[in-house]
């Protein structure tokens, strides 16, 4: 009987080294626990030691997989990614894909240790940092993927606030300033597409759905947008319904085939036009490049 595609698939992750970002809790977790039980070898990076070394117990009782290692970084600093990367690539000798889940929502601003606001710097500016500093071992890994959880949240805004990315001007509007950093998830994916193309590396943004997770409900989101997401949180999807549009961006044959896509129910969607547009993206790297000093 001949193996379904999904099977192939599966099989095809075996030994593969997997890095997920925020894979202590919520989809990051869930797709941590999935991948070890197809045999990968899951890199769980997080900043907090003690839910971390939890979660890498989990995925390895759960998998019954023992190759689950930890990286502690922290998204909010320059010089932790940094670190973080370093570790990486000391005990990595290749990095197969790169799941870049961990962000948040904030209820009101913050800044991160190098001062940028941090909604923007722990969802936008950190990723792309990292992303960065990994990208060498993931062309020489080639074919690899590096997948950027969004969200359709990104459609809310009509595009990129150039003239105030540290949201220091106008008013803090905690779920704008979310769907603000979730289009900029969409544009670093479209412009890190059209630069790696031919590479072998491909790399792909998605919606996760509407989760019922940790995010969002810790108390670093308050207000009224805190208050309704606590009480939508009966009618949200489970984090591993969350983490199947990620999963199949990880190892279906079509996302491997595809690249610069943005994915919803596991199927390729059209983003917005913000979205879409491509000066912005560009602009966007530039300006990234440009506040981390790359």
């Amino acid at each position: 009987m001949r193996a379904s595609a999904a099977q192939m698939a599966d099989s095809q992750i075996a030994n593969k080294t997997v890095v997920i970002t925020g894979a202590n809790t919520g989809i990051g977790l869930e797709t941590a626990r999935d991948l070890a039980r197809k045999k990968a070898r899951v890199v769980i990076c997080a900043r907090n030691r003690q839910k971390a070394e939890a979660a890498v117990a989990d995925v390895k009782r759960t998998s019954g997989n023992d190759d689950v290692r930890l990286v502690l970084f922290d998204l909010a600093s320059q010089a932790s990614i940094r670190a973080g990367a370093e570790e990486l690539l000391g005990t990595c000798e290749r990095i197969d894909v790169l799941v870049n889940n961990a962000g948040l929502v904030l209820g009101e601003r913050q800044t991160t240790a190098d001062g940028f606001e941090a909604t923007f710097g722990i969802n936008h500016l950190g990723p792309f940092l990292l992303t960065h500093l990994l990208l060498d071992r993931l062309k020489a890994s080639a074919p690899a993927r590096i997948i950027n959880v969004s969200s359709r949240a990104h459609t809310r805004v009509g595009g990129i606030w150039f003239d105030d990315l540290m949201v220091e001007r106008r008013r803090y509007v905690s779920f704008q300033v979310y769907c603000h950093s979730k289009l900029a998830n969409v544009l670093f994916t479209r412009e890190l597409a059209r630069r790696i193309e031919g590479s072998g590396v491909v790399t792909h943004a998605l919606h996760p759905g509407v989760v019922a997770t940790d995010f969002g409900s810790s108390d670093d989101l308050g207000g009224i947008f805190g208050f309704f997401t606590k009480l939508a949180r009966p009618f949200m999807i489970s984090p591993a319904d969350g983490a199947k549009t990620t999963l199949h961006c990880v190892l279906s044959e079509e996302a491997g085939k595809k690249n610069g896509g943005y994915w919803s129910d596991s199927a390729p969607k059209e983003p917005s036009a913000a979205g879409r547009d491509d000066a912005a993206a560009s602009r966007l790297w530039a300006e990234s490049v440009r506040l981390l000093g790359l």
